[in-house]
């Protein structure tokens, strides 16, 4: 069967189809026919006369791999069983499967499976003695999490608790000791996990340069999809199977690497060329998706990266919506903002046509609360709703009790921290507040100290009638202790959600008020009447994914990018790629939402929020810029700032090679009362944005602090 590639593939894909064997650096933009161009080079492999068994395709899915496969069988007309096609873990497996001897162990060996994994952490821990009684000690989920993270960005445990979680340092000699008792114990018993499979696998050909030497034979024709996802080990694994680079084409897009987190190296991508001198680099530019308004401004957004492969996105679809950046009066307002412009969208768009896009999960905590009230419904990805958090859950218990003491859930829940106390009991201890029971009450309360402080503390609050951010503010106080024991493992990222349930408290006089609008929504509904919902998401959680109209929020400084991407200029390079990922998900609109202040919990209340750097970058004549006044109403505003091709004077240069931007001028700095603070941008005349530890962005003037060389 003859194939009319050219018919099927703009030029840039054709050039990648049918270019030589190698070394091959294919990036593809966003929505730029990526699966399409590796499934017709599949095709074309086989056509011009290579055996599907010697192609390896690796890609990170079982289901991605089986896509293209089957794609390209349908072009060709036959199967392709022979293609090794799967993930680096699954083709590890197949090999160590066969020669697993050759590294020691027996003839057979097991992949443990996550539960296997957790009781043999929790027998080795109880073995050392360690975290008797202390129930602050990290959850064996935890500690395997920690020893995988550690193992794919090949860090030491003691540094990645360092940079990732500090409030669990206090135990990085106990987690070292288990880590090391786990690898021992696999050893022993001859077990794997899945990490394992990728470093036996690296240690075996280098072990074993016959073997290697074997499979580049077997495999002369290497393909790997999503490389700029690859972890350190993985792309040595696929320089050790390229050989010179001969015969491997790697895909990718180091502008959608966003997965350092799991030990992604967008470096594996960025030098590529440098690994393989001789790769051809072919781009593909041409984007199936968007309109090309809404790549102006996805462009404009990448051209602010510090290192780069040069590429423009461009469509067919000329005409088109201008992005809208919206600044909104407050980050409360913009969750009303938002809804408004969904049910406007709405009317031209099925609801799950329309996505609202986040940083993190608990951004989306006002607008879930407005979509309840209206009874619009939705689903989230990347992040539980808001009422279903479990800590959130916890503090809305003490509430409840406040307005109902006689609330028998609510009691389980306020008090199911407390050792000893049983559903029998608690339920018996309901009943006595709801009968009076004095005498049972206080017979606990001496058994149960923690329990006569809930009870105290309700009784209390009942009887002040306070406002609902006041009563907040007191429960807090009691449930804080309680908090960072309950889970260990994560209350500081958990804090989020309660500071968005404080300033939402804030906004209400009424307790019933507050807890029915938090509590109140539809009943459950099947999911064929599901079918059409909008749909709330991360952006790590929207790759790969498209919506007719995406609406990005909290697009200032703290939050997008985040707090802690501020104070390290590779986290902020990642940030600004997660911006783009979240823009280029948009087919026909996208709306950019900068709320104008943002709420403070060291303050108790709001204060002024700066805008997103990558959005004081953007170029005017790629957006309409849009303000909220203090009436409610969006008005169009008019600037009178020039044009700006490249932000900062920047200018894109040619090449093969990642591009690299000017050096910028920043640096760490001193102040005699904030102390030592990263600057983070210059804002001309003489003035400089610095993150401060403790304090947050601060604009200074220039002279009052001491930079450091």
């Amino acid at each position: 069967m003859t194939i009319d590639f050219t018919s099927h593939l703009n030029p840039a894909q054709w050039e990648a189809v049918s270019a030589a064997r190698g070394p091959l650096l294919v990036i593809a933009g966003a929505g730029s026919g990526k699966t399409r161009t590796i499934a017709f080079r599949l095709a074309y492999l086989v056509q011009q006369g290579v055996a599907p068994e010697n192609i390896l395709l690796m890609t990170f899915t079982r289901k991605a791999a089986q896509e293209m496969l089957s794609r390209a069988a349908h072009l060709i007309g036959r199967e392709l069983g022979g293609v090794a096609g799967g993930t680096f873990h699954s083709f590890a497996w197949t090999v160590l499967r066969r020669y697993a001897p050759a590294l020691g162990f027996p003839e057979g060996f097991t992949i443990m499976d996550a539960p296997d994994m957790r009781e043999i952490v929790g027998q080795i821990r109880t073995e050392l003695g360690l975290g008797k009684k202390d129930r602050a000690f990290p959850k064996r989920t935890t500690i395997l999490g920690l020893i995988s993270k550690s193992r794919n960005k090949e860090i030491d445990l003691a540094v990645l608790l360092e940079q990732e979680t500090p409030h669990l340092i206090p135990y990085a000699g106990d987690i070292l000791r288990i880590s090391q008792a786990y690898a021992a114990f696999k050893t022993r018993h001859g077990l794997m996990d899945y990490d394992d499979l990728l470093f036996n696998m690296e240690r075996l050909l280098l072990e074993r340069p016959d073997l290697t030497e074997f499979l580049r034979i077997r495999h002369p024709h290497v393909m790997i999809d999503e490389f700029q996802d690859t972890n350190k080990v993985q792309a040595r694994l696929v320089r050790l199977l390229a050989a010179d680079g001969r015969g491997v084409m790697v895909v990718g897009d180091d502008a959608q690497s966003i997965y350092a987190f799991r030990g992604a190296e967008v470096r594996n991508i960025l030098s590529f060329p440098t690994q393989f001198p001789e790769t051809v680099i072919v781009r593909l530019e041409e984007n199936y998706r968007s309109s090309q308004a809404i790549l102006d401004l996805t462009n404009a957004v990448l051209r602010g990266a510090v290192s780069r492969f040069e590429k423009n996105l461009f469509s067919r679809r000329a005409n088109g919506r201008k992005p809208q950046l919206i600044h909104t009066v407050s980050d409360q307002t913009q969750a009303r903002m938002v809804v408004d412009k969904v049910l406007e969208l709405s009317q031209n768009y099925r609801l799950r046509d329309i996505a609202i896009l986040f940083r993190a999960g608990f951004q989306s905590y006002p607008v879930e609360m407005l979509l309840n009230r209206i009874g619009l419904r939705f689903r989230k990805y990347g992040g539980l709703k808001f009422t279903e958090a479990a800590h959130i859950k916890d503090v809305l218990a003490y509430m409840r009790l406040i307005l109902n003491p006689a609330d028998l859930p609510a009691w389980f829940r306020a008090v199911s921290h407390v050792k000893g106390l049983g559903p029998k009991t608690c339920s018996r201890f309901c009943q006595a507040v709801l009968e009076g029971d004095q005498a049972f009450i206080a017979q606990l309360a001496k058994k149960f100290p923690d329990v006569d402080q809930a009870f105290a503390l309700i009784n209390s609050l009942r009887a002040e009638k306070p406002a609902p951010d006041s009563a907040l503010e007191r429960i807090l106080e009691f449930y804080s202790p309680i908090f960072q024991l309950r889970y260990p493992d994560d209350y500081p990222r958990r804090q989020a959600g309660l500071e968005q349930l404080q300033q939402m408290a804030a906004a209400f006089d009424d307790l019933d008020a507050f807890l029915t609008e938090l509590t109140l929504e539809s009943p459950d509904q099947d999911d064929e009447e599901m079918d059409d919902h909008l749909v709330l998401s991360t952006v790590h959680s929207a790759k790969g994914l498209e919506w007719s109209a995406v609406l990005v929020i909290d697009l200032v400084n703290g939050r997008f990018p985040s707090r802690h991407a501020l104070e390290r200029e590779e986290d902020m390079e990642e940030e600004r790629r997660l911006l783009y990922v979240a823009c280029t998900r948009a087919r026909d609109y996208l709306a950019l939402f900068v709320p104008s202040s943002v709420y403070n919990r060291f303050q108790g209340g709001s204060e002024p929020a700066v805008p997103s750097l990558f959005i004081s970058e953007l170029p005017e004549h790629c957006y309409e810029e849009w303000r909220e006044n203090y009436l409610g109403q969006l008005h169009l505003r008019h600037s009178s700032r020039q044009d700006q091709a490249l932000p900062r004077g920047q200018k894109a240069l040619p090449g093969n090679a990642p591009v690299k931007s000017a050096p910028r001028p920043l640096g760490f700095c001193r102040h005699k009362i904030f102390g030592r603070g990263k600057i983070v941008e210059v804002l001309p005349p003489g003035r400089l944005r610095i993150n401060f530890s403790g304090f947050g962005l601060k604009i200074i003037q220039a002279d009052f602090v001491i930079l450091e060389d």
